[in-house]
């Protein structure tokens, strides 16, 4: 259960109450004031706290989608517990469309932060202080970085948290991946103080992806089902789906610089030695194809064609039934189809 009183930067919300708070920030050097506004709902009955966050990298934007739809949801309505919603934390970075602060600091290398030090530092303390402490579970939502593309993912370390794996399970994307936090993250600092925390992973940056949005809408209902903060059972996912989890997963890189001519749609179920793309060059006749190196679902890849010898092209989650899983995949498409996820979500 959640800690009593619920203050955030000074203000105190009641049990039943909703309001919108905005947390002050340092100034731009123009002495325009910059805010990070806190969605907070408090049900009348006691629960969880759960914070959500989007755009701590600033061009993560489809996590400001997904806490929009979720905000509006009629699911809140009786809600127990608390929901903090924060839909864009890097403000700086958000304004100017850039991952990183104007001092190009990474928000998540920066945790938890210091009253005292870099701007993002100060940006990652005042998250720390008004909306993760005192919160029980949390949910970080980004996208894949610039030109890249993610399929909806969650990822957490399933060995740091016993209870990390069922919320995984609750929240349903298609791929679960066993990896532990960096140092710096907000997970990291999160996992330091006892609260479990799941990052979705879904889309690309400075775009709103549908699929991505529609899975991470459905996969924090699921956790809140799953935590009993909203009503519809514990951990409903999509029908006849089970999420999987990959232990393991390596990036194919280009053997050479070009031009690159992809081949595999992200999600698609490859062998060993498949062609994914091919690589090819615009002042002389010399393709060159690229090979999977190993089985798995393609769950990442670069949407940018323009190549760099070194460079990550595919990323490939390996499982041990590699058909089971792709089955599994296509039955999460089907069931985030719009019509078919209304449904679903109205039971």
């Amino acid at each position: 259960m959640e800690p009593d009183p619920l203050v955030i930067a000074g203000v105190d919300v009641l049990p039943g109450e909703r309001t919108r708070i905005d947390i002050p920030l340092p100034n731009l050097y123009t002495q325009t004031p910059v805010l990070m506004p806190v969605h907070v709902v408090r049900g009348r009955r006691p629960g969880p706290r759960l914070f959500v966050t989007a755009c701590v990298h600033g061009d993560e934007i489809n996590g400001v989608e997904i806490i929009r739809r979720l905000l509006s949801h009629k699911a809140l309505k009786g809600l127990r517990g608390s929901l903090l919603a924060v839909p864009v934390v890097n403000v700086y970075g958000f304004i100017r469309q850039s991952r990183y602060l104007p001092d190009r600091r990474d928000l998540n290398r920066c945790f938890p932060g210091s009253d005292t030090g870099s701007l993002a530092a100060r940006l990652a303390a005042t998250l720390i202080d008004e909306v993760v402490a005192g919160s029980t579970h949390g949910i970080d939502l980004h996208t894949g970085a610039l030109h890249r593309e993610n399929l909806p993912q969650i990822r957490v370390g399933i060995g740091s948290d016993p209870a990390l794996s069922e919320l995984a399970q609750a929240f349903g994307t298609p791929v679960i991946l066993d990896v532990e936090g960096r140092s710096g993250s907000l997970r990291e600092a999160a996992a330091a103080r006892g609260i479990p925390l799941l990052l979705f992973e879904g889309g690309e940056s400075l775009r709103f992806d549908e699929f991505a949005v529609r899975a991470g809408l459905r996969g924090i209902l699921g956790v809140m089902r799953h935590l009993g903060m909203v009503r519809g059972g514990s951990g409903r996912q999509a029908a006849g789906h089970k999420t999987v989890i990959a232990r393991s997963s390596l990036w194919t890189r280009a053997d050479r610089s070009g031009v690159l001519l992809s081949l595999t749609p992200l999600g698609a179920c490859v062998k060993k030695g498949d062609t994914l793309g091919i690589i090819t060059d615009p002042f002389r006749p010399a393709d060159e194809p690229v090979l999977a190196p190993c089985s798995g679902i393609v769950i990442g890849r670069t949407n940018l064609p323009l190549i760099t010898e070194g460079e990550g092209l595919y990323h490939i989650a390996r499982f041990g039934d590699l058909e089971a899983t792709a089955e599994q995949l296509e039955q999460y498409r089907h069931a985030l189809d719009p019509e078919e996820d209304e449904r679903q979500l109205a039971i």
